[in-house]
């Protein structure tokens, strides 16, 4: 019967860790296919509501087909342009619409070529289909490499072509993140654990918990169940790595402690899931259900990233309770060499964090002020975070080569001729309308369309009419993408509205504008329910009702304080143009719900020491034992969300500064000081309205001293 126990010890583990080999194997290729799902056209999110989506619908009755304009420039460089190479423009141009024909990329009949009014420069804009996924890239490039007329310099650029460049920041994301991932996490594990082994099994658990994400959110979103673009996938990528690798190392440390108790390891590993298993499940399922708060958003792309970042947390956590363990009994003490945890040892606790808990015990008033005015402090500047947006063409950090042809056209025409805003407005009464958007500050020209080939609201002939509309384009004196063209589309709305109040404004810039109002539409209703959500968890996870609002608090106060210092490192350090109102909203609901993570961690555990020692002496006990494994899951998540900063997009290097600095704030300063100093301020208070709230006095109590 012993025999049968020992074999049975060993097969379990073994069966578990095989059968995770054997998943992770087959679906390892499905998550190199996600891109293939992908979605990163932004009208694409946009609710049918929106303005914007009501024109592009409409729009079906003035053309066929919708078009993404791609511009072709050239530049002279030295003096006005010659009548040979006015020539040779045209045969350039002849050439681009054979290269777009051949590729079957055209929505309709290119331009000719329009010169200039100074005589410097020649445009010709050709109407791209919108759906081209990775041939719009290809197709830009074919154009870029186009030979260039003599004494002129060559751009492409356009809506089509800043898309593309956008798009191309995303090519090439998996591999150089989760390298960039991977490989400071196995540097932080090397030095937490001085173990050559131990790392690999952490970052193996990671690794499993990927693939097998990827590989689902593939699978859900191949069914369209949910929307994917490589932001989301990018940040789903680095939500497992780190969640997993924290998860793992909470365990580990349990472990580790239950093998200096248990001379058997499967006993001590036993042991060690009973304790671990509720604060892991506990903090993973609240930040599942913070991200998926994110489906109430309005825009896409956030309710995208919800599902995805929650599959992503289920199964880091899976990964986590099942094949770690598995794979810690197989190897037992030796994962550990060379510093192996023997059996009758004492345990070891960092004798730093026993310093930092007794130092907080003894003047918890002093270091409550302390961290409260450097967190205010910080938040102070958190109305200065610019979240009004940043041009497409400034989206990638160094420039992109369609951010240079803007700003050539803008040189030699109006900045927003190719990508006029689109009016629709009832038949009779459309000279007036067309008048009162002319007068509008911002406004160079408006024509009606005709349904003539030429370039957008080039005009000429009967206006097209379609139930009962007319469509005018209105031509702005601003690139497209730009702030000031958003206010010139608002103050469009605003006016043609007051005239007729069934006319509507769409078009490329009006799709930026609306997208700007969703998001803030979204703030305004996500923030408090991630809140709302977070703090019922952690209610019914420590049974009481003053502990979680006091956590809840803390994690907002370090939010605050983390986007205010992210408003001055983004201005006075990084010289961003400005934030996109999707970094905030996806930075606060990871920053609240992974800030939790580490509360969840310590006050469970001091909820476990209170029940014997008290709360006073509950909490130095737990911060105590709980420091350094704590401080490395933040130290590992803050470096997994700092790769994303190796990354082109601008986007995507705000959300991993602010997420990254937000976690080590939240480790150094709100979990290791804050927090403690107010549960000794307030001692059994804390617990109300449970059982521990009502417990005997404190002079009373193990290790406790009477005075507070």
């Amino acid at each position: 019967m012993p025999r049968r126990t020992s074999v049975l010890r060993w097969l379990l583990p073994a069966v578990i860790a095989l059968l995770w080999l054997g998943l992770a194997g087959p679906l390892g290729g499905f998550g190199g296919k996600l891109a293939e799902v992908s979605e990163n056209d932004s009208a694409v999110f946009l609710p049918d509501s929106a303005e914007s989506t009501r024109v592009a619908e409409l729009q079906a009755g003035f053309r066929t087909e919708r078009a993404l304009p791609v511009v072709l420039l050239w530049e002279s460089e030295d003096g006005a342009l010659e009548e040979a190479a006015l020539t040779e423009v045209g045969r350039r141009l002849g050439d681009a619409v054979a290269v777009a024909e051949e590729a079957g990329v055209l929505a309709g009949e290119a331009s000719p070529p329009i010169p200039s009014s100074d005589g410097l420069a020649v445009q010709a804009v050709l109407p791209f289909s919108p759906d081209l996924g990775d041939t719009l890239g290809e197709v830009v490039a074919e154009l870029r490499a186009l030979p260039a007329v003599a004494g002129t310099t060559a751009h492409v650029t356009g809506p089509g072509a800043t898309f593309s460049d956008f798009a191309a920041g995303f090519s090439g994301i998996d591999g150089l993140l989760l390298l960039a991932a991977f490989g400071v996490v196995l540097l932080i594990l090397l030095v937490v654990y001085r173990s050559p082994l131990l790392p690999l099994l952490v970052i193996s658990t990671a690794g499993m918990a990927l693939v097998v994400s990827l590989a689902v959110a593939y699978l859900l979103a191949e069914r369209g169940w949910i929307t994917v673009n490589g932001q989301s996938q990018g940040i789903a990528s680095i939500l497992v790595v780190g969640a997993a690798t924290d998860y793992g190392l909470l365990l580990v440390a349990r472990y580790r402690e239950e093998l200096r108790l248990e001379e058997s390891r499967s006993t001590a590993m036993r042991v060690a899931l009973r304790q671990s298993w509720e604060p892991i499940v506990a903090s993973g399922g609240t930040v599942v259900l913070g991200v998926l708060c994110l489906l109430f958003s309005d825009l896409g792309s956030n309710r995208g990233l919800g599902p995805i970042s929650a599959v992503s947390i289920a199964f880091a956590m899976l990964a986590a309770l099942t094949f770690l363990p598995a794979v810690l009994v197989l190897f037992g003490r030796a994962a550990f060499w060379p510093f192996r945890p023997r059996y009758g040892d004492a345990q070891q606790h960092g004798r730093g964090w026993e310093r930092v808990a007794t130092a907080v015990g003894r003047r918890p008033a002093r270091v409550l002020a302390w961290t409260l005015v450097g967190l205010f402090a910080l938040a102070a500047f958190l109305p200065t975070f610019d979240d009004s947006g940043i041009p497409l063409s400034e989206a990638v950090r160094g420039g992109s080569p369609s951010a240079a042809g803007q700003q050539a056209l803008a040189r030699h025409y109006d900045a927003g001729s190719a990508t006029p805003a689109s009016i629709l407005t009832p038949v009779d009464g459309w000279p007036d309308v067309a008048a009162a958007a002319g007068s509008v500050a911002g406004v160079v020209d408006v024509v009606p369309f005709t349904g003539e080939a030429g370039p957008p609201g080039a005009g000429g002939g009967e206006p097209v009419e379609s139930a009962g509309l007319v469509r005018l384009d209105a031509t702005l004196g601003d690139a497209p993408d730009s702030a000031a063209a958003q206010s010139t589309v608002a103050e469009l709305r605003t006016t043609l509205r007051g005239l007729d109040p069934g006319t509507l404004v769409g078009g490329t810039t009006a799709q930026d504008l609306d997208t700007q109002e969703t998001a803030a539409r979204d703030l305004a209703v996500i923030v408090p329910l991630v809140l709302l959500v977070i703090t019922v968890v952690l209610a019914l996870l420590l049974r009481a009702v003053v502990v979680p609002l006091l956590l809840v608090a803390t994690v907002a106060l370090s939010t605050a304080a983390t986007v205010g210092l992210g408003a001055l490192a983004f201005e006075h350090v990084f010289d961003f143009p400005g934030s996109d109102p999707q970094v905030l909203l996806i930075g606060f609901v990871f920053l609240v719900a992974l800030g939790i993570d580490y509360n969840i961690f310590l006050m469970t555990r001091a909820r476990e020491e209170s029940m014997r020692h008290g709360t006073r002496a509950g909490i130095t006990r737990a911060l105590t034992v709980t420091g350094g494994v704590i401080t490395s899951a933040g130290l590992v998540l803050a470096a997994t969300f700092g790769a994303l900063t190796v990354l082109p997009l601008v986007l995507l290097v705000q959300l991993g500064f602010l997420v990254g600095v937000g976690v080590l704030i939240d480790t150094f300063v709100v979990r290791s000081l804050l927090v403690p100093a107010a549960v000794h301020l307030l001692g059994d208070r804390i617990w109300w309205p449970s059982a521990l709230a009502a417990g005997p006095t404190a002079p009373e109590r193990e290790g406790e001293p009477a005075g507070g």
